[in-house]
């Protein structure tokens, strides 16, 4: 018995995104050629789940699967020939002489707009006949959906990823910028078309990792700067790392634990080819590990240098 999408994904019609998205994450990593070379089998139940999922994430898509069924992809998940064949399921258009519906030679139902869609086109994309028992002609294949995670190195330094559709190994470059939400559409890498017709897109929806020690704000990046009581009290020259290489920042004298540096033009580029944001250091004063007499003292000599209580300010 063939499997619909839904027992492809082993989800109930009634799936939320959410639920369906889950399922398909978890079985994908299962089957993912990378954890099974040389299984045909694994790869053909890949391919599998790679084509429910790009239905089923898609709600515009999936009503349509809903109603009609593998015939939905022979519309070419077109709304308004589907209107059509529910017309013509339902019987609201009766033959009539002189063709279907009054049309003399063929069957032309407009529901307004663009002048009416031709039935019998409609019959010869589901069936590969015109109407007459012409041939119907080229059609272009659907598009497919993917997704990819990728590290916060690679939103902000771009790079290539290797990704399986279908049974198929792609590379996808990953251009600077990108956030999560961001799309990559590779052209012509989408399902094959119909009698000579060209193929879809692959369109590959980014998700950002988060990082354990970076914080993204749009274009800007965060990062905690550990000093030395030393370096916040006298200032220092200390150098930083950043993505792709290093940088320096200057520390004033008397600087505060939360001041924030800023190396301009060190985060994440811009997609829309603007200014890159920008790489703020956050001071961090950081005590001694050794408590010993001799730091006691020291702090206790630290202690008669503040001009006021340090939680004078502090209200509620």
């Amino acid at each position: 018995m063939v499997q619909d999408y839904y027992q492809r994904l082993g989800v109930a019609r009634q799936a939320s995104p959410e639920e369906i998205k889950k399922a398909y994450r978890k079985l994908a990593r299962q089957y993912h050629p990378d954890h099974n070379q040389g299984d045909k089998a694994a790869e053909e139940k890949f391919k599998q789940l790679n084509e429910a999922f790009e239905v089923l994430s898609d709600g515009t898509k999936r009503k349509l699967y809903d109603e009609f069924g593998d015939d939905a992809a022979k519309l070419g998940w077109d709304e308004k020939k589907a209107e059509q064949l529910r017309a013509y399921k339902s019987g609201a258009f009766r033959g009539t002489p002189g063709g279907f519906g009054g049309t003399p030679g063929g069957f032309r139902v407009d529901f307004g707009g663009d002048g009416g869609v031709d039935f019998e086109s409609l019959l010869g994309e589901m069936f590969g006949m015109g109407g007459r028992g012409r041939r119907a002609g080229p059609r272009a294949g659907g598009d497919l959906m993917a997704e990819l995670e990728v590290t916060l190195q690679e939103a902000v330094l771009g790079g290539t990823r290797t990704l399986f559709v279908n049974g198929r190994r792609l590379e996808v470059k990953i251009p600077p910028g990108v956030e999560t939400g961001s799309r990559i559409r590779l052209a012509g890498q989408g399902e094959p078309g119909d009698r000579g017709g060209p193929a879809g897109d692959l369109f590959v929806d980014i998700s950002v990792q988060r990082h354990p020690a970076v914080r993204r704000e749009g274009n800007d990046l965060y990062l905690d700067l550990p000093v030395t009581v030393k370096e916040a009290l006298l200032g220092a020259e200390i150098r930083v790392p950043v993505f792709g290489g290093s940088g320096t920042v200057t520390v004033k004298p008397g600087t505060q634990s939360g001041t924030r540096l800023r190396l301009r033009g060190k985060g994440v580029p811009s997609l829309k080819g603007g200014p890159a944001g920008d790489l703020y250091l956050v001071v961090q004063v950081k005590l001694p590990e050794k408590h010993d007499e001799a730091a006691r003292k020291a702090a206790e000599a630290l202690e008669k240098h503040y001009a006021q209580d340090v939680r004078a300010g502090l209200k509620l």
